[in-house]
C-alpha cells in the first residue's frame, strides 16, 4: 500500500500540495487495505513527504486495522474525545504542520472542512479528488482477480434470481431469494440496492422493487452487484416471463447488439466517447435513440461508480487495466424496457468480459 501513497504524493507535488488527507471509505481502503464503514465517525489517512503515513480511526477499530495489515502509525480516539484537536496536537508535536493538504472535495463535508481550517488556519486545501480517481483507474493483477470473482458472484446472483421467477411472486420476494442465495455463498454486501423490476416498471432505469407480482408477458429486469474483498461487480440482464412479443424481442435484440458493438470497440487508445457512440448509434438506427436516456457505462472497482465515466463527451483514451461497465438500454414509458450490462476489464489485447451470464433473451416458465 505504501507505493500507492508514494505515487499520490509525487503527483500532488505537481499541484503544489505537500500532504494529503484521505477520508472516503473507498480511498482509505485503497491506500491502507483497511475496509470499514465509519458511519458518522472520522476514519482518515494523512500522508506527507516527511514521515510515515498516519491512520486516524476510532479506538474500537484499532485491532481490525492491525488485522488488515496496517503497520504504520495510528491515531486512535474514543467517542468522548475531540479527534480534530488530537490531530492538531499530533501534527504540532512532530513538526508536520502542512503548508497545503490535498482533500477529497467530492466527499468531505463542509463541516469537516471548516474543522480542518479551524485547526490548520494557515494551510491551503487543494482538491486531490481527481488524482486519487485517476490513480485508481488502472487496476493491478490482484485487483483484476478480485473484480473477476465479484463478477462470478454477480452471474450467480442473476442465475438465482431468474430461477426464482414464478407465478404469484413479487419483485421483492425474488430480490430476497437471490440475495439469500448470495449470502449462502459468503457474500457479505451488495454493491448497491438490488433491482428487480417487471412489466411496465422496467421502463425506469432506476426503478425500485415492490410488491408487484410477476405476470405472464412481463419483461423482468435484474440489476445487481456484490462486493468481494472490497471490489464491486455490476450486472444487468432482462428476461421474459411465459411469452414474448415481437416488439419485446426486437428491443432486446437491439440492446444486445449495441452491447456487442460497444464491447468490440473497447480497445486501448480508443476515445471513451467512442464506446458510447458504438452502442448509441446502433440504438438510434433502430429508431429508439430517444429512449436510451443515460451514458453507456461507468468505471468499476472499489466503488461501483468510479472513473472513467463512459459518456458521449469523454474524449480521454481507454488504457490497459481499466475496468468499467457497458450497459445500453431502451426504456419505453408505460410499456417497458430492456437493459443488458457487462463488466469489462481492458487488456492490451482488448476487452476481457468478466460477467458471463447469457445475454440472449430467455423466456422463463
Amino acid at each position: 500500500m505504501q507505493h500507492r501513497i508514494d505515487t499520490l504524493l509525487q503527483q500532488l507535488k505537481g499541484d503544489q500540495a505537500d500532504s494529503v488527507f484521505i477520508t472516503s471509505m473507498e480511498n482509505v481502503y485503497y491506500v491502507s487495505n483497511y475496509y470499514t464503514d465509519p458511519h458518522e465517525r472520522l476514519v482518515a489517512v494523512f500522508a506527507d513527504q516527511k514521515d510515515a503515513p498516519l491512520l486516524i480511526l476510532p479506538a474500537m477499530e484499532k485491532e481490525d486495522a492491525l488485522q488488515a495489515g496496517w503497520k504504520e502509525e495510528m491515531l486512535t480516539y474514543h467517542d468522548h474525545e475531540d479527534v480534530w484537536q488530537l490531530f492538531k496536537d499530533y501534527l504540532k508535536e512532530r513538526g508536520r504542520i502542512p503548508a497545503s493538504m490535498g482533500i477529497e472535495k467530492d466527499h468531505m463535508s463542509v463541516l469537516r472542512l471548516e474543522l480542518l481550517q479551524h485547526i490548520l488556519p494557515d494551510t491551503a486545501f487543494p482538491n486531490a479528488t481527481e488524482l486519487l480517481q485517476n490513480q485508481r483507474n488502472i487496476k493491478d493483477k490482484k485487483e483484476y482477480t478480485l473484480l473477476k470473482q465479484a463478477a462470478v458472484l454477480a452471474d450467480f446472483g442473476v442465475k438465482k434470481g431468474i430461477e426464482a421467477i414464478a407465478a404469484g411472486k413479487s419483485e421483492l420476494q425474488i430480490t430476497a431469494e437471490l440475495e439469500y442465495a448470495l449470502k449462502q455463498e459468503g457474500v457479505t454486501s451488495m454493491s448497491f440496492a438490488t433491482t428487480v423490476l417487471s412489466g411496465a416498471k422496467t421502463a425506469s432505469p432506476h426503478g425500485t422493487p415492490d410488491g408487484k407480482q410477476i405476470a405472464p408477458g412481463d419483461l423482468v429486469l435484474f440489476d445487481l452487484g456484490v462486493i468481494f474483498e472490497g471490489y464491486c461487480s455490476d450486472i444487468t440482464r432482462t428476461v421474459a416471463y411465459k411469452h414474448v412479443t415481437a416488439d419485446q424481442q426486437h428491443i432486446h435484440d437491439t440492446v444486445r447488439i449495441a452491447l456487442e458493438k460497444a464491447t468490440a470497440a473497447s480497445q486501448v487508445g480508443t476515445a471513451i466517447s467512442e464506446i458510447d457512440k458504438a452502442a448509441r448509434s446502433h440504438i438510434e438506427q433502430a429508431g429508439y435513440g430517444e429512449y436510451f436516456t443515460h451514458r453507456v457505462g461507468h468505471g468499476l472497482g472499489i466503488g461501483v461508480h468510479e472513473f472513467p465515466s463512459l459518456s458521449s463527451n469523454n474524449t480521454k483514451a481507454l488504457q490497459e487495466g481499466m475496468c468499467y461497465t457497458i450497459e445500453p438500454g431502451i426504456y419505453l414509458p408505460g410499456v417497458g424496457g430492456v437493459r443488458i450490462e457487462d463488466d469489462i476489464f481492458l487488456t492490451k489485447n482488448g476487452p476481457d468480459v468478466l460477467t458471463a451470464y447469457p445475454r440472449e433473451l430467455q423466456i422463463i416458465g
